[in-house]
């Protein structure tokens, strides 16, 4: 998996381009939860259930339905006022994708068995191709060890650079578009 602080910090980037139409910073905090709640499934290993198990880690809160599901909850509980509205389609779109970068960065490390990113159509367990990001270890004492050390130090050049490229191409537009209204 990805670390913590990266998947985080991919919901904050993506946030950055939102209208100012709802509480940002609230939106942008249910994101940022959203990103990180897929390895809740790591709880599985104090069951025995095996990581391999659809049950298991990276399996069905690695999957776009869970990104689907996760996201209407949310929206339904916290923006129930903006449900059938324009800004509500936004709002579960932008949980949606905070949600589902977490299993799209799973998928970008260099370990594990891939995500489940297609249950309950397809139980297969994938990777993208191209594999930049070091798996993070698990477990917060095993992060803090020269391997969680390279984890940060593919994610600051993985997710950190191209997020902090994206807040600032955010920023243009909407200066851009500030401008002309």
């Amino acid at each position: 998996m990805a670390s913590l602080f990266g998947h985080a910090f991919a919901a904050l980037s993506t946030g950055s381009i939102l209208p100012s139409k709802v509480n940002l910073w609230k939106l942008i905090a249910l994101g940022m939860i959203c990103s990180i709640i897929p390895d809740a499934d790591v709880i599985a290993f104090k069951f025995g259930i095996p990581y391999e198990s659809i049950w298991g880690h990276r399996g069905f809160t690695h999957s776009f339905l869970f990104a689907f599901m996760l996201s209407l909850i949310l929206t339904v509980l916290f923006y129930k006022n903006y449900l059938f509205t324009g800004s509500g389609i936004i709002i579960l779109f932008y949980l949606f994708i905070s949600t589902s970068s977490h299993l799209i960065l799973d998928a970008l490390t260099t370990g594990g068995l891939g995500v489940a990113a297609f249950f309950p159509f397809d139980n297969n367990r994938y990777f993208l191709p191209w594999r930049p990001i070091k798996v993070s270890p698990i477990g917060l004492g095993n992060f803090f060890t020269s391997r969680g050390l390279a984890v940060i130090k593919s994610e600051l050049l993985w997710v950190g650079v191209p997020g902090v490229l994206f807040i600032g191409f955010s920023y243009v537009l909407k200066r851009i578009f500030a401008s002309k209204s």
